[in-house]
């Protein structure tokens, strides 16, 4: 990485003198006339380290010092002066400088200054960088799934959460919105402050509005004391409105204004608030086809609808299968005190054929409910829950297998594979044969896409007879 260094000094002489001395160091060197021109120069960006005469026409370097420090903290600033005195160098430090030279100065003691600041700031930001990347990791941590619509989702609350824009998370019903919610929240720099839910859908129209701006004391009947709205709650955070498309045309119009305005009046009350809110929505609807049908406003529409993040169902990402099934897995044995294996082949396909139309969140409570069920150390079919079994029944009967238009040869052969396997009812032996492939070669396809459970004693035996 090469530096960029700025140098600002009102004499013509000591700052060519200095540019040139760094730039013979290997550093990129910009350089001011003035405290002004320097600040300007500095906030453009790209600039790693400033050193600074303190006495100058304008903006002191002293003032420059200050604005540096207050702005980007982590930026060192060198300061030089021709009038060093004990005193004059306490406030420098104290005002945040890293460091503190007289006029004239040793160009040797200045060298080995800024390659200390800058080693000591190249350290600093990497520990930001690691910590960023924890941060990042722990948050994405619940949303599992590596599959290329994942992490597409994965990219866009990346780019999109550091922003201000409204933020309109769609897709069906248990497929994760409310997570992908907490992920946008938990990087942006809103972070530390609130994050305030409302599941407009569980609310009557008159007890959402009272939830969303709060009410005066009597503003209604049962209304005994004054009560803060999620509006007030969530000031200088974030706000995730759920199932925003079932609120009603009043609620929406009161919503409009205060995403226009930025503010609002409790039920009831005459004073106007403030609202420094960060929205982000979430809704299983076509809230363009509600357009159309009049039951939702356009103009709302395009104000949560900043940025639209879609989040698919597992249909549409059965890749990511044996990672949520391993972390459910995991997860429910442990609840339940249960040392489990794993799950036996059959079971995995009947998991692999099935739809999801419940997706992430019915995969969870299926994973449960078979947790529960199973007897044995390996999680069987007949653990599972009764409309899995009579799924598996039917595809097996039917013989088909749908690939949709756009797939991947690669996901098209894990498709083939997994649907195979799943007619045959788990037979590894019978599955090769028909799809005229080495045994060896699918165990060694099952095994990286993390399909290979454990063999049940025996079973190879089994399967080496024609598994009957």
């Amino acid at each position: 990485m090469r530096f960029r260094l700025l140098v600002v000094d009102d004499e013509k002489n000591i700052r060519a003198g200095l540019a040139a001395s760094l730039e013979m160091d290997g550093f990129e060197v910009e350089t001011a006339a003035a405290g002004d021109d320097g600040w300007k120069r500095f906030q453009r960006g790209d600039i790693d380290l400033v050193i600074t005469d303190l006495k100058m026409p304008g903006i002191s370097g002293e003032e420059l010092l200050k604005r540096i420090s207050a702005e980007t903290p982590g930026v060192p600033v060198i300061v030089l002066t021709g009038h060093g005195t004990v005193e004059t160098a306490v406030e420098a430090m104290r005002n945040g400088a890293y460091d503190f030279l007289t006029k004239p100065v040793n160009l040797d003691r200045l060298s080995l200054l800024v390659k200390r600041a800058l080693q000591n700031r190249e350290l600093v930001l990497k520990h930001r960088r690691l910590e960023d990347e924890l941060k990042q990791k722990k948050l994405f941590e619940d949303i599992i799934g590596n599959s290329a619509a994942m992490r597409k989702v994965f990219d866009t609350i990346s780019r999109a959460a550091p922003t201000k824009a409204s933020i309109l998370i769609t897709g069906e019903s248990g497929v994760g919105k409310e997570l992908v919610a907490d992920a946008i929240h938990g990087l942006s720099p809103r972070k530390d402050k609130p994050l305030i839910k409302v599941h407009c859908a569980a609310l009557a129209a008159s007890l959402l509005e009272s939830e969303l701006f709060g009410h005066e004391k009597g503003a209604f009947t049962g209304a005994v004391a004054r009560k803060r709205g999620r509006f007030e709650l969530a000031h200088e955070g974030t706000l995730f409105l759920d199932e925003i498309g079932e609120i009603d045309q009043n609620i929406q119009i009161k919503l409009l204004r205060v995403l226009q305005e930025k503010k609002f009046e409790r039920v009831g009350g005459e004073e106007t608030l403030e609202s420094d809110v960060r929205i982000v929505a979430a809704t299983n609807k076509d809230l363009k086809a509600e357009i159309e049908k009049g039951n939702f406003r356009e103009d709302l529409y395009y104000r949560l609808n900043v940025v639209t993040l879609l989040v698919p169902p597992l249909r549409e990402r059965k890749d990511d299968l044996p990672l949520l099934i391993a972390a459910f897995l995991k997860e429910f044995a442990r609840e339940n005190g249960k040392a489990l294996e794993g799950i036996n082949e059959k079971a995995r396909a009947a998991l692999y054929a099935y739809d999801w139309p419940g997706n992430v969140r019915e995969l969870r409570n299926c994973i449960e409910s078979a947790v529960v069920m199973t007897k044995g150390p390996l999680i069987g079919e007949g653990d599972l829950p009764p409309t899995l079994q009579r799924t598996l029944q039917t595809r097996s009967d039917e013989g088909w297998i749908r690939i949709p238009l756009g797939t991947t040869m690669e996901e098209s052969e894990k498709i083939i594979i997994r649907d195979t396997l799943s007619f045959l009812k788990g037979n590894k032996s019978r599955t090769a044969e028909t799809l005229a492939i080495g045994r060896k070669t699918l165990h060694r396809k099952l095994a990286e896409w993390g399909d290979e459970p454990p063999e049940a004693p025996g079973e190879g035996a089994l399967e080496a007879k024609g598994g009957r």
